[in-house]
């Protein structure tokens, strides 16, 4: 059974999330708490495999409470934050700090079934995570880099297709930093509910040499421009002639996700072929994992973050074992391997 301490100020969001949760019979909530002094005994004295933490409570933060937690007593923490703009920015910056996911608490286009399903998943995810990786610098330590620029395209009709989930976050801002300039046009699937896609755009924009921004409906793909599917919509590569741009989708999720990266490397198998590169990173389940392999069948060459830099070595395992991937690389060479490939 996988113990769980669910920490927020609301007393509905306390009794729904250990309903919910209760349903699953590898999943014990332990106890709640109504803020972080509670919490901070309760960790202590039950020791939880997993904590479910509010970020607006009274008394402490969350995110004041997340910093101090990792420094002195690293947990597996998922971050449970109100499906908002401001929200998803400081989930984001929960993130940074060594929460391992986030996930969106339900409203009016986010359903209780929804949470449900994936909350679920990313606690048993999350569990299997040694707690010696919690804020392990070898995972999240970036290192800025100035984007290069030496020129790297011979042609424009190069794609990179990057697929991400739990970890992912960290993750691709590492890849995104040491892309150069004239980089061919990136899109991105990281697993995030909507709002926070958006942050997570915006904040790789700061960051980053290269222009990064969330996706818009028949939005056209240009070099040194990194477009991330909004959190509630499936995203695919299409091609009108030489001109490549993606459309946006409601539907279904797909593995659990929506967006899902199987939809986008599907889609980027069928448009562009050998002229793409595949990259898929950090993340629980399998979602991808068949994309990235029909992506290797029609000529594109395809990376997967190898088991020591994952924060879960889930998606990039999958597509391992299906032979999807051309060459499995650590997080810290990864962008070095697409440009190597690129030149």
């Amino acid at each position: 059974m996988i113990k769980v301490l669910v920490v927020d100020d609301s007393a509905l969001v306390r009794k729904m999330l250990a309903r919910e949760l209760s349903k699953d019979k590898e999943i014990n909530v332990i106890d709640t708490a109504p803020d972080p002094y509670i919490a901070r005994d309760k960790i202590v004295k039950l020791k939880p495999d997993v904590i479910l933490l509010d970020i607006e409570m009274p008394r402490m933060d969350g995110l004041t409470f997340l910093k101090k937690l990792i420094k002195y007593y690293p947990c597996r923490v998922i971050i449970v934050s109100s499906l908002a703009e401001k929200g998803s920015e400081v989930a984001l910056k929960a993130l940074e700090y060594g929460a391992l996911d986030v996930v969106a608490k339900p409203g009016y286009s986010y359903s209780v079934e929804d949470m449900e399903q994936q909350l679920i998943q990313k606690i048993k995810a999350v569990a299997q995570i040694p707690i010696k990786k919690i804020g392990s610098k070898s995972l999240t330590k970036s290192v800025a880099h100035e984007p290069k620029k030496d020129s790297l395209i011979k042609t424009t009709n190069k794609i990179i297709a990057i697929g991400a989930s739990t970890g992912g976050t960290e993750a691709i801002k590492q890849v995104l930093e040491k892309m150069p300039l004239n980089v061919p046009p990136i899109i991105i699937v990281q697993h995030m509910p909507k709002f926070f896609t958006k942050s997570f755009a915006n904040r790789l924009n700061e960051i980053c040499g290269i222009h990064v921004k969330e996706a818009e409906q028949m939005e056209i793909l240009s070099p040194g421009k990194a477009l991330i599917a909004p959190g509630d919509m499936h995203m695919e590569l299409m091609r009108s002639g030489a001109v490549y741009y993606v459309k946006l989708k409601d539907g279904p999720m797909v593995f659990h996700q929506k967006p899902s990266v199987e939809v986008m490397f599907n889609s980027v198998a069928k448009y562009a072929g050998k002229n793409a590169v595949g990259v898929i990173l950090t993340g629980m389940g399998k979602d991808g994992a068949e994309g990235l392999v029909n992506m290797k069948a029609e000529g594109a060459y395809t990376i997967a973050q190898d088991e020591k830099t994952s924060v879960v070595f889930g998606m990039p395992k999958e597509a391992i074992l299906l032979g999807g991937a051309c060459k499995v690389a650590p997080l810290n060479s990864i962008a070095d391997e697409i440009l190597k490939y690129l030149k």
